[in-house]
């Protein structure tokens, strides 16, 4: 079993207003990224937020599909809130962790049912997700590395864990892998790319 992890506890602070709530078409970020996961068949998804973050929490419920985990203490960096989800999926059936960001709302279903699909076949720890050469979102990470993520240094976050363990670059063409919007210039290009 493979299940999911929604990283959406950062402060938006490039953005001026939570990402999870910023709408492409008729849905919310993470609500775009809750349905590609379910359209692609994951059994299970975490969602990790920031306290006071009611509204995303509501919206993840509404969705009929994930559950909200929230980091009490965001600050300690991106890292904490991965921990935070590998521990609530850790199960003895799960054998990787996919991970994405909910900054990166337009990656298609068939992007992680291709990333999924190799896990049994890699060698590699890590598989990641790429396109016109470039990396992005999902990551999977194999059981075996969840401990080296739990133990890795706060300050340098996953990228130590990536650095020091194998990686399989999957190409795909989805562009929606490095689509990743931080600021509000990135929000209106990803606006006007849609709607071409």
């Amino acid at each position: 079993m493979i299940p999911a992890i929604v990283l959406a506890a950062g402060a938006s602070s490039r953005m001026g207003q939570p990402k999870a709530l910023l709408r492409t078409g008729d849905r919310t970020f993470v609500r775009r990224v809750i349905d590609t996961l379910r359209v692609a068949g994951v059994p299970d998804v975490v969602i990790v937020v920031r306290p006071g973050a009611d509204d995303v929490v509501r919206e993840i419920a509404a969705a009929g599909f994930g559950r909200a985990v929230v980091n009490p203490d965001p600050a300690r960096g991106q890292l904490s809130s991965l921990v935070l989800g590998l521990d609530a999926i850790d199960e003895p059936r799960v054998v990787a962790a996919l991970v994405t960001l909910v900054d990166v709302p337009l990656i298609a279903p068939a992007t992680v049912t291709t990333l999924v699909s190799r896990v049994p076949g890699s060698e590699a720890g890590i598989l990641r997700a790429t396109c016109r050469g470039r990396h992005g979102h999902p990551v999977v990470f194999t059981r075996a590395l969840f401990d080296a993520l739990r133990h890795a240094d706060p300050a340098v976050g996953a990228k130590s864990v990536m650095r020091a363990h194998a990686i399989e670059d999957v190409d795909v063409d989805d562009p929606g892998v490095i689509e990743d919007v931080d600021t509000p210039g990135d929000y209106r290009r990803v606006i006007e790319s849609m709607s071409e």
